[in-house]
This record gives structure tokens, C-alpha cells and sequence, in this order.
């Protein structure tokens, strides 16, 4: 007969079992409010106040949709063409100049394309030093005494984003070809394979998940972008969100335009990983001889040092130059109140979100791997998903439920004291803080998961066999030894926060700036001179991320 204390005590053990702990219930808490705002989307879109999808379908929808993929299609192949190019020269090749080119190819990431957009109109306008200069040297009067291609136009919005997102594809594809075995082009340079050879049968093969990979990251980006194409006129799916909500006062209709951008980039993603799952290449052995770079002299040098600077100086020297061109000519406007104010509240609402961001993080990664391998692999892949959704689309899902919230908040607070206490989250920078959270959450998670991962399982079950508790195990062994980690995901992602402007512009306060936002506006409205400090303060500190960034993948 069993005994009825034993039995009791195994019901209490297998309740324990099968219930969460605190950690996983936290984690799962940390997933719902990543996931909200993209479940939000959806129901507005399916449950719309007035459905106009037939009249969207009838007008602006197909021009939207058209003139994205036709961005996404440019945009791809210019970055790949780049990146890829550039990362074969200096990973094969040796040629003056390379040492300082293979970090200076990533400078690109440190800007927003909007900028390099206001920078290569002004630049490249009618009343820009270009044409000016060409009207001197020809003695030409007016724009009709020669021709010049449209500036404002889907060509310069390709061009322009291709070379701010080129290093996504240059980063990864350097690894990749970097992992490979030497000896395999060397047995193919003895049997006669040219440089062309080996690019086209070998190293373009061997590459190509990774290709694919940075080709969908900057894809991704030029679905999300909305400075670069409002200011060069090209009207997108994004823009159209804009449009339908703001100007057309129709939040369903936005949500609607919404979920076709994320079908886009989950399709994006989903196609990206197919072809990843279905290469079949394997890295070099742990102990291959690398690669060994060949010496190029001469015109040779010359022309692969060109190819490489090319893609450097138009994402980064040109912007760069022009801003600091306008600044240092109107040296008054780095005092301008705008400035200080905007830069204040970026550190206000961009700091906090890197600190709740990553601390959530923390939280999640932690969380679920007490929880399991099974948890891991369902939960930590669905919180990417706030870093594929575009600003605007989180700015949907995210406004029209907190206006919701914060007018239920405020009528009960007035009944219940008798004070309207105003807006609550959408009166104030929260708001934006949460888009943050949820947009970036990916980068921050991805990085901390990284850093768990590089700690030995010993360690931990050390600490757990001295009497130590889950949460002092976190606190005293595993902070500790992922300090550097955890500091470069914070400043990543108040960097990314910094740039982020869709989400800024459609959630911001009323009269409320940040850099990004205030660099929009005064360009918007041709006064880039009180734009450029705000320009560059975001571009030095997107150099801090990519000075990061390039040391972790520094030359061993």
C-alpha cells in the first residue's frame, strides 16, 4: 500500500514540474510585449474602423507595392555587387591601402541613409558644387544650356541606399571567405584557375549563405526606410503608411499597408533561410592553413584600391564632407537650443531603451534556458521578429491600442479624483521608449544569448551545487563574465535607437525632437546647415558602434 505522505510530496514535485518558475513566466511576460504591438497590426488590419482595402487595392496599393520591389530590386544587387566585391579584394588580395579599407568599409553603418540622401542632393543640385562648378568651367548660363539626370528620382534612392547598406554584405561575406580553407585555392591556382575562376566556381559558392544573409539584412532596411524616399520622392509601401494615417486619417487603412510590408519581409526572411538550409557548404577544419592574400602591384593595386574606395567614399566620405562643410561654415549653429534639447531627449529616450532593452534581454535569455532547450527554440527565434517589422509598422501597433489605454486610464482617474491627468503614455517620450524596446529587442537578445553561450555549463552548476540561487548565480558569475557583452549590446543598441526615425516621427510628443528627427525636418526643409551638427553627432556616435564592431572582427 503506498504511503500517502510519499504520494502527497511526488504531487507536489510534479506540480512544481509542470508549472514555470518565475524566470520562465518573466520570459514569456518579455515575449507578449514584444509580440503585442505586431499582433495589433493584424487586428486593426482584419477589424478596421473604415475599410478602404478595396480602394487601396483600386489606386495607390499596386504603385506602393511596384516601386518597393523595384527599390528592394537595385538595392540588392548594387549592395551585393559592392560588399561582395569589396570583401573578396581585401580578403584575397594585398594592395596599399588594404589595412585601413577593411575597417573603413564598415564606416557606411555609422550614418542613416537619410542623411547620405540630403547629402547627395545637396551635393549633386542644381545650385550644389557640382553643377555650379560645371557651369564655370563650360560657361554654361541655366540648366537648359546642358543635361543633368533627376536627382530627386528611384535612381538616386537605390544608389544611395545601397551604399549605406553595402556593409551588411561586405561583414559577413569577408567571414565567410575568411573561414575557408587556403589550400583549396591553392590546389586551384595549380591547376591553372585565373583570379576570375576562382571568384566565379569558388569563392562565390562558398560564400553564398552568407551573401544571401547580408543581402536580406539591407533588403529588410530598404522595406523599413523612410527619410531616404520621402526626400527623394519615391513612393513606397512605408511612405503610404505615413500618407494613409496622417494625411488621410484612416488607422485601419495603415494597418493594412502594414501587414503587407511584414508578409514582405517575413516572405523576405523566410526565403533567405530556405536557401541557407538547403546549401549544403561546411567550413574549412578547425586547424586549415587560411588564406594567404596575393600581392598586387601596379595598375593592379591601383584598381582594386579604387574598387574598394569607391563604395567607402560614396556611404561615408561624402556625407561626412558635406555635413562638415555646412557646419564648420555656419559655426553658430552648433550652440542653437533645438540642438541641445534634441540631443537631450535622445540620450533620455534612447538610454533608457538600451537599458530596458537589454536588461529584458538579460531576463529572456536567462529565463528560458533555465526553462529548457524545447522553450529556447520557440521562444527566442519569435522575439526577433520586432527587428524585422519597420518602424512605421510597430508605430501602427503600437499608437492606436496605448491612445486606447491611456483615454481608459484618464477617465478613470477622473472619476475617481475628479483631475484629468492627460495623456499617460502617448503624451509623453514612453511611447517611443517602447517601439525602441520592441524594434532592437533582436540585436540585444542575440548578443546576450551570444555571451551565455561562450560560458562553460560547468561553471554555473558549480555555483548551483555551493547553495547558490538562480538569481545570485545571474548576478555574481554570469554579469561578471559577460560585463564587455553586455556593454557593447547597450551601446549597439542606443546607437540603432539614435538613427531610428519612422517610429520617432509617428510616436514623438507634440514639439518633442530628437537628433534624427530634428536632421529630418530642417532638411526636409532645404536648411541643411542648422541640420548638419545634429547629422554628425548621430555619425560619431554610429562610429563608436562600428569602431566596436570592427574590432570584433579584426584581423587574428
Amino acid at each position: 500500500m503506498p504511503d500517502p505522505m510519499m504520494t502527497q510530496q511526488n504531487s507536489r514535485i510534479a506540480g512544481r514540474a509542470w508549472w514555470p518558475d518565475g524566470w520562465t513566466l518573466a520570459a514569456l511576460a518579455i515575449v507578449a510585449v514584444v509580440v503585442a504591438p505586431l499582433l495589433a497590426v493584424v487586428w486593426i488590419a482584419l477589424h478596421p474602423t473604415e475599410n478602404i482595402w478595396p480602394h487601396l487595392m483600386a489606386t495607390v496599393l499596386p504603385r506602393y507595392f511596384t516601386t518597393t520591389l523595384t527599390l528592394m530590386a537595385g538595392v540588392g544587387v548594387l549592395a551585393a555587387a559592392m560588399g561582395t566585391g569589396a570583401a573578396w579584394l581585401v580578403t584575397m588580395y594585398r594592395f596599399a591601402g588594404r589595412g585601413w579599407l577593411t575597417h573603413a568599409l564598415l564606416f557606411p553603418l555609422a550614418l542613416p541613409a537619410y542623411v547620405g540622401a540630403y547629402a547627395l542632393v545637396d551635393f549633386l543640385d542644381y545650385s550644389g558644387p557640382l553643377q555650379t562648378a560645371m557651369r564655370v568651367a563650360f560657361g554654361w548660363q541655366d540648366a537648359r544650356d546642358y543635361w543633368f539626370p533627376e536627382i530627386r528620382s528611384t535612381w538616386a534612392a537605390i544608389l544611395v541606399l545601397a551604399a549605406a547598406l553595402y556593409p551588411y554584405v561586405y561583414l559577413l561575406t569577408r567571414q565567410a571567405l575568411r573561414e575557408q580553407s587556403g589550400g583549396v585555392y591553392e590546389v586551384a591556382r595549380a591547376l591553372g584557375t585565373g583570379g576570375w575562376g576562382l571568384f566565379w566556381r569558388l569563392g562565390l559558392p562558398l560564400a553564398r549563405p552568407a551573401i544571401a544573409a547580408g543581402v536580406a539584412l539591407a533588403l529588410m532596411e530598404t522595406v523599413a526606410d523612410f527619410g531616404t524616399v520621402t526626400h527623394f520622392g519615391v513612393q513606397t509601401l512605408t511612405t503610404g503608411v505615413f500618407s494613409t494615417w496622417l494625411s488621410g486619417g484612416n488607422a485601419g487603412g495603415a494597418a493594412q499597408i502594414a501587414g503587407v510590408i511584414m508578409t514582405l519581409i517575413l516572405t523576405l526572411v523566410a526565403v533567405e533561410r530556405v536557401s541557407r538550409r538547403n546549401a549544403r557548404f561546411h567550413r574549412a577544419a578547425r586547424h586549415a592553413r587560411p588564406i594567404e592574400p596575393l600581392q598586387l602591384r601596379g595598375w593592379r593595386g591601383g584598381l582594386a584600391f579604387a574598387l574598394c574606395l569607391l563604395p567607402f567614399a560614396m556611404g561615408f566620405v561624402l556625407p561626412v564632407g558635406v555635413m562638415l562643410t555646412h557646419a564648420f561654415a555656419n559655426p553658430e549653429v552648433w550652440l542653437a537650443k533645438g540642438l541641445i534639447e534634441a540631443a537631450l531627449n535622445t540620450l533620455v529616450v534612447g538610454g533608457t531603451a538600451a537599458l530596458v532593452t537589454v536588461g529584458a534581454a538579460l531576463f529572456l535569455v536567462y529565463g528560458v534556458r533555465m526553462a529548457g532547450r524545447g522553450v529556447a527554440r520557440v521562444v527566442l527565434p519569435v522575439t526577433m521578429l520586432g527587428y524585422a517589422a519597420p518602424g512605421a509598422v510597430l508605430a501602427v501597433g503600437l499608437l492606436v491600442p496605448l491612445a486606447a489605454l491611456d483615454h481608459r486610464l484618464a477617465d478613470a482617474i477622473l472619476t475617481a479624483t475628479g483631475s484629468d491627468p492627460g495623456l499617460l503614455l502617448t503624451g509623453t517620450s514612453a511611447a517611443i521608449v517602447l517601439a525602441y524596446v520592441v524594434r532592437f529587442f533582436g540585436i540585444a537578445q542575440g548578443a546576450v544569448d551570444a555571451a551565455f553561450g561562450r560560458i562553460s555549463p560547468s561553471l554555473p552548476m558549480a555555483a548551483r551545487s555551493l547553495g547558490e540561487t538562480t538569481g545570485g548565480t545571474l548576478r555574481r558569475l554570469y554579469l561578471p563574465l559577460m560585463r564587455g557583452s553586455v556593454a557593447s549590446a547597450l551601446l549597439v543598441v542606443f546607437v540603432d535607437c539614435v538613427k531610428e526615425l519612422p517610429a520617432t516621427l509617428l510616436l514623438r510628443p507634440f514639439n518633442f525632437n530628437t537628433l534624427a528627427t530634428r536632421v529630418h525636418e530642417l532638411a526636409s526643409l532645404e536648411r541643411l546647415g542648422e541640420a548638419a551638427p545634429a547629422a554628425l553627432v548621430v555619425a560619431l556616435l554610429g562610429l563608436a558602434a562600428t569602431a566596436l564592431l570592427a574590432h570584433a572582427h579584426r584581423d587574428r
